[in-house]
């Protein structure tokens, strides 16, 4: 068994200081948001986590590893050196939907994401040493996307293929197991999964296959962190980029071998 635990990043009364006293210049916000997730994706990409821009006011983390006390260091730094500050809610669960669903409640119920009276939330439950388990990730891409698209295709028309194979990708995975996927650039997706076997990976594939014409490839790796596990997922997917396979996994034993 997996055990997943999620942060939400969520940055407190965003959508009205974007526009108080007046409307902000679109690349200030954009800059600030990109600097604002680099900021976190290094804090805790030091500590072995992993962090997903997903909405950028909104972004969801893997912090399998990070204790109470880093949480609360990364909400003080960037209060520190922000205009803005954040609400961390934290969680845990054999799905990660779960957890995430667990760690919205705990920021939802302190009060409206545009409250301006709630900030700097930091409510939570973390992985004990005697608690952790491994977790599972996978890492997806498109099969010869310079190929097919990029060498082919103009950049937008290409960019629609790539977010149609991961819209799919997503959609299929949460709701058929409660996964967390997500676009990290390029033609890669990372989904953070409960323990599931090969023939889930390979039915994901297919299904994309099916739904959209896009032909993915998966490398699945298990770890005692995001990044053990992201990492032994990496190298699965090179063995499926040199064995032309769709689906490779790497590490642990994963459940149904």
């Amino acid at each position: 068994m997996t055990t997943t635990q999620v942060t939400l990043v969520q940055i407190d009364n965003y959508g009205p200081w974007t526009t108080t006293p007046e409307p902000r210049r679109e690349m200030d916000l954009q800059t600030l948001q990109s600097r604002l997730f680099a900021d976190v994706a290094q804090f805790l990409g030091h500590r072995d986590a992993y962090v997903f821009f997903t909405r950028f006011d909104n972004m969801i983390a893997v912090t399998n590893g990070v204790d109470g006390a880093a949480h609360a260091t990364l909400q003080e730094s960037i209060g520190n050196r922000y205009p803005v500050s954040v609400s961390l809610g934290t969680a845990v669960a054999e799905r990660p939907v779960d957890a995430l669903e667990a760690a919205n409640r705990r920021l939802q119920t302190a009060g409206s994401a545009q409250d301006e009276s709630r900030t700097e939330v930091l409510a939570g439950e973390y992985l004990s040493e005697t608690d952790r388990s491994d977790l599972q990730v996978a890492h997806f891409d498109v099969v010869n996307a310079t190929g097919k698209y990029t060498d082919r295709l103009n950049e937008f028309d290409t960019f629609i293929n790539i977010e149609q194979a991961y819209g799919s990708l997503m959609r299929h995975l949460r709701e058929a197991h409660g996964a967390l996927s997500f676009f990290v650039g390029g033609d890669n997706v990372v989904a953070v999964c409960p323990d599931l076997p090969e023939t889930a990976f390979s039915s994901a594939v297919e299904q994309v296959e099916e739904d959209v014409d896009i032909e993915l490839q998966v490398g699945v790796g298990q770890g005692a962190s995001a990044h053990e596990a992201g990492f032994a997922a990496k190298h699965a997917l090179e063995d499926c980029r040199h064995d032309g396979t769709s689906v490779e996994l790497f590490g642990a034993p994963l459940v149904g071998d």
